[in-house]
């Protein structure tokens, strides 16, 4: 079984012009090393072995076709994170910086140059609209599932909403979508929680989450029952909600909220906040999958990153599942599962190598 393994940053320059001191990036590799390289970003809240269920013989991501990398986000609990690093006041991360010290790890660490593809779920889509902006003759090709380019209004609407849940178990209020932490100048000791404000807290941003995880035909199909065995919404909301939010830490979660939030592509050079010329930009041939029922990331935005694309570079398929964001994730469905590995795999055969 392969190994987690860190690879060391240094001091760390952020996007923000601040510093990420000492930092490092947590990954695990799957194959040789001497095969075409995957990578696979994590999403958020996952752990690295969150990605594995689609990493496996048989399947398109097999070790022993490609040599896959799944870097951690930062804010994660496995890369540098307030929970792992005794950081006081932790930065404010993008994903530009994820990326930035992905390709770190892989032209420095791990010797590799190019890449066939970078694909991801949620947080993971993210990375790879990401990854086809900011180095886009990095790789082949790239399928984002499940997530977007640019994290919509609605979206932060969303995430203001469990932020604002977490924070009120400590009497914090937040200072606004993508504005950083709190409305109040955070000192160290404000990023002290108590066991009971951390479980209040969790409990709270668990059940605001349950609303937009699964979509409303999920519940109305009673999918929780029949699925993961909830005798009825409340148990469910206690043994899948509240027991998966109280395993996190709330200082990493609003890292990583941070980063979701301020979410994109076009807040970088040479493209200065016009989305349109970032995403025509795009070089690999890409496949965007979203699920028609998600609440976070419905066709129609993916239908627009789309058409923003210069012609030929990107398609779209839409997942045909009740799952809502769920589709794309640690398999719920199967059904689902073998949606998404088989329009990998045709891709993965169709797509040419980009020589460069």
């Amino acid at each position: 079984m392969a190994e987690t393994k860190r690879y060391a940053l240094g001091d760390f320059a952020l996007q923000s012009g601040e510093t990420l001191p000492e930092a490092w990036i947590a990954y695990k590799t799957f194959g040789d090393s001497s095969l075409p390289a995957v990578l696979y970003p994590s999403w958020f809240s996952g752990a690295i072995s969150d990605n594995e269920w689609l990493v496996g013989d048989q399947m398109t991501l097999d070790p022993k076709a490609y040599f896959i990398i799944i870097p951690a986000l930062f804010g994660n609990g496995e890369s540098i994170s307030p929970s792992n690093s005794g950081i006081k006041t932790f930065p404010n991360i993008t994903f530009y910086d994820n990326v930035k010290a992905q390709h770190q790890l892989l032209v420095q660490g791990l010797g590799i140059t190019h890449l066939r593809a970078v694909l991801g779920w949620s947080m993971g889509a993210a990375q790879t609209f990401q990854w086809a902006t900011q180095f886009p003759d990095f790789m082949d090709i790239a399928v984002p599932f499940c997530g977007s380019a640019r994290t919509s209004l609605h979206n932060q609407v969303f995430l203001e909403g469990v932020k604002s849940a977490l924070l009120a178990a400590k009497g914090e209020s937040s200072a606004g979508s993508a504005q950083g932490r709190v409305a109040d100048s955070a000192t160290s000791q404000d990023r002290i929680w108590s066991e009971k404000a951390r479980t209040v807290g969790l409990r709270a941003f668990g059940r605001g989450y349950a609303g937009w995880g699964f979509s409303q035909a999920f519940y109305r199909e009673e999918y929780h029952k029949r699925f993961y065995g909830a005798r009825d919404l409340e148990d469910f909301m206690v043994t899948f909600w509240e027991s998966w939010a109280l395993s996190k830490d709330p200082e990493n979660l609003l890292v990583m909220i941070h980063t979701w939030q301020s979410g994109d592509v076009s807040k970088q050079e040479p493209y200065n906040g016009d989305f349109e010329k970032a995403m025509a930009a795009i070089k690999a041939k890409t496949l965007i999958l979203p699920s028609k029922t998600d609440l976070y990331f419905p066709p129609e935005d993916s239908e627009y990153e789309l058409a923003c694309m210069s012609e030929g570079v990107g398609a779209l398929d839409v997942y045909p599942s009740i799952w809502g964001h769920w589709a794309g994730g640690p398999p719920g469905s199967v059904e689902d599962m073998h949606w998404l590995d088989e329009r990998l795999k045709k891709i993965f055969l169709e797509a040419p190598v980009r020589l460069v």
